[in-house]
């Protein structure tokens, strides 16, 4: 069987989100039992021309359902809101996950060949719905995720590459 555009953009970023929010929760525990300040991660980055790891994680929420959000309405710019605490990252990312449910497969294959629009001040990029998702939010998702996890080890969080993986669709 061929894999769907449900199968492609929702199951992906159920499986990115499930893993974020259980390096969040694993680096949660770990600042507490070694007093790090858990502001101290949120303001974090990699590189100072970067944005802090408050922006990767929200990032994340908004490269999955923010992205499905926005084909639906045909129109998505980059992520805006508040600057959120840990707790409100956490929530922020279960809010997300528990979103992708409203999603069907009949929804999101509804979407094929629907124009989507990036638009940026005065910049605008046209897509289709698909070549959207698979080539600008999925990249864009995996960027946030990897930056947020890569973040966390460089203050010293014993996270691994499976903690990034999540739960693999595996056969059986």
């Amino acid at each position: 069987m061929a894999a769907s555009l449900y199968d492609i953009s929702v199951k992906s970023y159920q499986q990115v989100l499930d893993a974020v929010s259980g390096f969040l929760e694993k680096a949660r525990g770990h600042c507490e039992t070694q007093g790090v300040d858990l502001d101290e991660i949120v303001e974090s980055r990699l590189h100072p021309d970067m944005f802090p790891f408050r922006f990767q994680v929200a990032s994340v929420a908004h490269h999955s359902l923010g992205a499905l959000e926005g084909v639906k309405a045909g129109l998505f710019g980059p992520p805006s809101g508040p600057e959120y605490d840990y707790a409100g990252l956490q929530t922020l990312i279960a809010e997300a996950r528990a979103g992708l449910d409203a999603f069907t497969p009949d929804v999101v294959e509804g979407f094929a060949g629907r124009d989507v629009v990036f638009r940026v001040g005065e910049l605008t990029l046209p897509f289709v719905a698909e070549d959207f998702l698979m080539s600008f939010s999925l990249p864009n998702l995996h960027f946030h995720a990897t930056t947020a996890y890569d973040i966390l080890r460089m203050k010293g969080v014993p996270v691994g590459k499976r903690d990034y993986l999540g739960q693999m669709r595996i056969k059986g």
